[in-house]
């Protein structure tokens, strides 16, 4: 296994699979808290506002101060948004199948 992938062992496989068992956003909400500190989850927090936005094609400066990101940390999300293992795509893409579009949004 090389070093970009060290980080799927067996202890992040069991994280990741008990993730998946939850069922709600309330009991992901307090796995979240009880597994993260109160930093950790406004970073990953940050970070999903600047995965959204940047789908929707907001400029980083715009995205910057909305969120409080850094442009450079907007710039490493959207290599990973775009680049990456496709986590972010798979979620945007299950998000936007259950939310559709209403008439309203679409202008």
């Amino acid at each position: 296994m090389s070093a970009m992938e060290a980080w799927r062992d067996e202890a992040a496989r069991q994280l990741f699979e008990a993730m998946i068992r939850l069922e709600t956003v309330d009991e992901a909400s307090a796995f979240c808290r009880d597994l993260c500190t109160l930093g950790e989850l406004h970073d990953m927090a940050q970070r999903w506002a600047v995965v959204r936005l940047l789908d929707g094609g907001m400029h980083y400066a715009e995205i910057s101060r909305m969120t409080g990101a850094s442009t450079a940390t907007i710039t490493r999300i959207a290599q990973w948004l775009h680049h990456g293992e496709g986590g972010y795509e798979k979620a945007l893409e299950r998000l936007r199948a259950a939310n559709p579009p209403t008439g309203e949004q679409i202008r």
